[in-house]
């Protein structure tokens, strides 16, 4: 039943992918991070009042720290899936797992520098590697020279979520419930996305912001891609986080890259792009990497704990 769970979870990611590349020839990813936090907001609000939770917190700190992070990359990966094929941007994003790994080895290295030698676990290696080798396989075929920077925010994006999937960790063990988190991360959505707004409109004309909302509010399919981005967002945390509450969570994150293979799925479908057999084995190089990043962080949570 895990599996189901979080096979569902990426399936909904993927379609709230698409449902953001679609949307990004109207709206500004200012706007669609907008809608992706408001609907959180109201999806966790719900819930909070049905299960009688409340929203007071001890960690406040710590929501600011995750809600910065986890805007960030959003942002940054909202921005890339807009320039890239659908299936590239994903797979470099979801390189988190490799940078988490990276990130968990060298803060238990300066933690402990001058005290011991350190050991860099195989596993470690194998996935920093292989990680390293399936980018340069999957990004040398499929993008122009000039895509090179819109990838390289990609791969920014993929640290920083590693960095928000660490505090998020920390919040746990805390004690803090998933649906608070999930909240005041929607909640620092919303706020820095219409904050970006006002500094698009800043710099546009009247009449080029007035025909914009125009546009806005009566293009229909452009208003029901926005929902969509939020809706499915929703429900893919809301089934990954059942995923992981479930069951082995090395499962759950394994199960995740299969993100790729959906995504990839949609940019033959949707956009007709062909992936040449290198761009799938540097997507398979980049699988099995994950995997193992997700192994050692196993490991290294069961030796903490």
């Amino acid at each position: 039943m895990q599996a189901l769970w979080m096979l569902a979870a990426t399936f909904f990611f993927s379609v709230m992918g698409v449902c953001v590349k679609l949307a990004s020839d109207t709206y500004t990813t200012a706007e669609i991070v907008t809608i992706r936090g408001a609907v959180g907001v109201l999806v966790t609000f719900f819930l909070m009042w049905w299960g009688s939770g409340t929203l007071r917190t001890p960690l406040v700190k710590g929501h600011i720290w995750r809600g910065i992070f986890g805007v960030t990359s959003l942002w940054l990966w909202f921005y890339s899936i807009s320039k890239l094929p659908l299936s590239l941007s994903i797979t470099l994003s979801y390189m988190s797992s490799i940078w988490v790994a990276v990130i968990l080895f060298t803060t238990s290295w300066w933690k402990n520098r001058g005290k011991q030698v350190v050991h860099i676990p195989q596993s470690l290696m194998w996935s920093i590697l292989l990680g390293f080798i399936g980018v340069v396989m999957l990004l040398r075929p499929t993008i122009r020279p000039d895509q090179i920077p819109d990838s390289i925010v990609a791969l920014v994006s993929g640290f920083i979520a590693a960095l928000a999937y660490i505090q998020v960790r920390q919040m746990g063990v805390a004690g803090e419930p998933e649906y608070r988190v999930v909240f005041y991360f929607s909640l620092v959505c919303t706020m820095f996305g219409m904050l970006g707004q006002v500094s698009e409109f800043n710099v546009l004309s009247a009449q080029q912001v007035a025909a914009h909302q125009q546009h806005l509010l009566f293009g229909w399919q452009g208003i029901a891609l926005l929902l969509g981005v939020g809706i499915f967002a929703s429900m893919g945390q809301l089934f990954m986080t059942r995923a992981y509450r479930l069951g082995n969570p090395l499962v759950a994150a394994n199960l995740q890259y299969v993100g790729i293979v959906f995504t990839s799925a949609f940019d033959i479908w949707i956009w007709k792009v062909n992936l040449s057999w290198i761009s799938w084995c540097g997507i398979a190089v980049i699988l099995a990497s994950g995997m193992i990043a997700s192994s050692f962080n196993s490991q290294t949570n069961k030796a903490a704990d």
